[in-house]
């Protein structure tokens, strides 16, 4: 929707306020779009995966045998969003654009009362071939989002992504041919370590190579079109470990994170036109290995071992991919398979690890588009696998949403 905040302002006053609108419009300093969605959930799951407020199978728990005993059932609109994206004056040669945007899982919040939340804030001034943007935006570690109804968005089943972090970031674009570019990203960003006293901000970056040569198909809920896009990530930090004994520190030990991984969206079938979704086939997939980033998802456990001297970063790796049909303009189809777990299993044990081994999920959905409305269905499997089998367990998940953007 792309209206006048002035236009904006005075329908909401009619329509909310029940009085007259004024008799002068009231505008933005700057242009600006306000967009979103609206989004129902209906989720039923047998087992115990996930918060019970929420659409949030993979960014809950690993079913464990313990979680197959409990059903659940969760309508949910709190998913929705509400945005606004700026574009401003020049500012020392450069274009500038900020955008802001917010949901309802807030703290506290219920399904019938959910909360606003900060998702992204972020500026950014813009050279030719140049950006410096600061804000909270995406993690710069694990680009890739499968396109799941699901909101964990296969947090931890092999993409990390659902961190947005503090940060400021440098992108440089280097045009090589025509159609053909590599992308520098380097950033500094709060790692959402706060609790363990991180000692230093993480440095993220990525090297993006993009082509024409193969076209371009749809990405992430078959939204954007992007060409050929193969993408190195990494990032480094460092975390200081206290280890308690009830209220008592015992020990505290600095530990290295860090991970590094390889991202790419293939265009196998290409849009006839750039524009069009009809007759397309996309496959997207990322992996990586990491140490101690389980505050993103990118491994199920921070550090292993009990005594100052044993204390390291837990290492693990993950692997995730999908393919995106769309035999007609209005109608997708994604499935989709993605993987987490440990690295050198001989390790864990030998420092007396308990817990998952490695969790796995399947899924598959259908989206229909009728105009800004779209209707969609996902089936969605996980697996979760524990160093005592006993403990072993599944989910099957299943979700119905309804979705209008404007």
């Amino acid at each position: 929707m792309r209206k006048s905040l002035g236009l904006i302002v005075a329908v909401m006053l009619v329509a909310f306020a029940g009085g007259e609108a004024r008799a002068e419009a009231v505008e933005s300093k700057f242009k600006m779009t306000i967009g979103g969605y609206i989004k129902l959930d209906a989720i039923h799951q047998d087992a115990a995966v996930g918060a019970a407020g929420g659409a949030l199978g993979t960014l809950g728990a690993v079913p464990s045998k313990a979680a197959e005993d409990t059903d659940q059932t969760v309508y949910t609109a709190r998913q929705s969003r509400l945005n606004f994206a700026v574009t401003g004056p020049e500012a020392l040669g450069a274009k500038t654009r900020a955008f802001l945007e917010g949901d309802f899982y807030g703290g506290g919040g219920t399904n019938s009362a959910g909360n606003l939340r900060m998702r992204h804030a972020i500026f950014a001034m813009t050279w030719d071939n140049t950006e410096l943007s600061f804000g909270q935006f995406w993690d710069i570690f694990g680009p890739m989002a499968p396109s799941t109804l699901d909101f964990g968005t296969g947090n931890n089943i092999g993409a990390p992504n659902n961190p947005r972090v503090a940060q400021v970031r440098l992108q440089q674009t280097v045009t090589l041919t025509e159609g053909n570019s590599l992308r520098f990203i380097i950033g500094l960003q709060d790692p959402v370590q706060d609790f363990e006293e991180n000692t230093v901000g993480n440095i993220a970056g990525q090297v993006v190579f993009s082509s024409n040569i193969l076209g371009s198909s749809p990405g992430y809920w078959g939204l954007p079109m992007q060409p050929l896009t193969i993408s190195l990530f990494g990032q480094y930090g460092q975390a200081k470990h206290q280890q308690f004994d009830n209220d008592d520190l015992l020990f505290e030990k600095k530990v290295d994170t860090w991970g590094a991984g390889l991202f790419a969206h293939v265009p196998i079938l290409r849009s006839s036109d750039g524009k069009s979704r009809a007759g397309t086939l996309t496959f997207e997939g990322q992996t990586y290995i990491a140490e101690g980033l389980d505050w993103n998802g990118g491994t199920a456990r921070r550090v292993i071992g009990t005594t100052a001297a044993e204390v390291e970063a837990a290492e693990g790796y993950g692997a995730i991919g999908q393919i995106i049909f769309y035999p007609v303009q209005q109608t997708g189809l994604t499935a989709g398979y993605g993987r987490r777990g440990i690295l050198d299993a001989s390790n864990y044990r030998a420092k007396g690890a308990t817990g998952q081994r490695y969790n796995e999920g399947y899924f598959f959905n259908v989206a229909h588009d009728m105009g800004n409305v779209r209707l969609a269905a996902e089936y969605m499997r996980l697996e979760g696998k524990f160093f005592d089998s006993a403990n072993d367990g599944t989910a099957n998940r299943y979700q119905f949403s309804a979705i209008y953007f404007f």
